[in-house]
């Protein structure tokens, strides 16, 4: 029988990962299936416990479950406990391995698909939450000039840059409007609500990239500023999406997807 995966999320019905995860394995001939799983707000572990029970053998794991998730596994990898959270789990044995791929699907998005070097660059997270703190890790590894995280409440990015130690600094937004930036991210949920996180004219450096974790068919309003901006080097974050899921594939299966094809595919059905 098929090894069985599964994203797990509330909602769960727009997930791409069925469709990347079937071109996967297809390409590199696994037999698996996956498919959407979804949770009741408050019985996550109950779900993923019963997914586990009937022989699954891996979840990817999205909002709002990734905190639940970390408290599930058994065994955490060390990026998972840099984030606080878990966006996959792999059931090996008695064994619960949580691990969080979203910092690596940044960066390899950023190497391999955009060919943008972190190393030596000034860099721009927006937000404070949950997908700020998976990625930090990551980038901080690709050796950035500088890091700065940025948020609407100050405090909980002072305690976030904090926890991360030497090498992160946290800013407000009004903080923003003397500086600039060669990578801008944003993690913040603003797009989500068709909103743009307050971000002072000015703070994009010549030949920045712009970045949001978002993706959709139209313009994030985070891109679209950076357009008005003067900004050339704009990116979604469907690439993410896509190399996020070939690092849990690789830790589940041991092999690494052709991310590109995949990509594109996916490109195409989103124009």
């Amino acid at each position: 029988m098929a090894d069985q995966y599964a994203v797990i999320g509330n909602p769960v019905a727009h997930s791409r990962s069925p469709q990347i995860h079937a071109e996967f394995a297809r390409q590199t001939g696994q037999d698996l299936t996956y498919e959407r799983l979804l949770a009741p707000a408050h019985a996550f572990m109950d779900a993923a416990s019963a997914f586990r029970s009937r022989g699954g053998r891996g979840l990817n794991v999205t909002l709002p479950f990734k905190g639940e998730a970390f408290r599930f596994a058994t065994v955490l990898s060390e990026r998972a406990r840099a984030a606080q959270a878990v966006n996959t789990l792999k059931f090996d044995g008695g064994a619960i391995l949580g691990d969080n791929t979203d910092g690596a699907g940044l960066v390899n998005d950023l190497s391999r698909n955009l060919g943008y070097a972190i190393a030596g660059r000034r860099v721009l997270l927006l937000g404070a939450g949950g997908a700020v703190r998976g990625v930090i890790k990551p980038v901080l590894e690709q050796e950035p000039a500088r890091l700065v995280l940025a948020n609407r409440t100050l405090a909980k990015a002072q305690q976030l840059a904090q926890s991360f130690g030497v090498g992160v600094e946290a800013s407000s937004f009004a903080a923003l409007a003397s500086r600039q930036f060669d990578l801008v991210v944003n993690a913040t949920s603003a797009s989500l609500a068709g909103d743009l996180p307050p971000l002072p004219p000015g703070v994009f450096a010549p030949g920045a990239l712009a970045y949001d974790m978002m993706y959709g068919k139209h313009d994030m309003p985070f891109l679209a500023f950076a357009r008005a901006e003067g900004v050339v080097a704009l990116a979604d974050g469907l690439g993410m999406l896509v190399e996020q899921a070939a690092e849990s594939f690789y830790i589940w299966r041991g092999l690494r997807p052709d991310t590109a094809p995949v990509l594109t595919l996916l490109r195409q059905a989103n124009a």
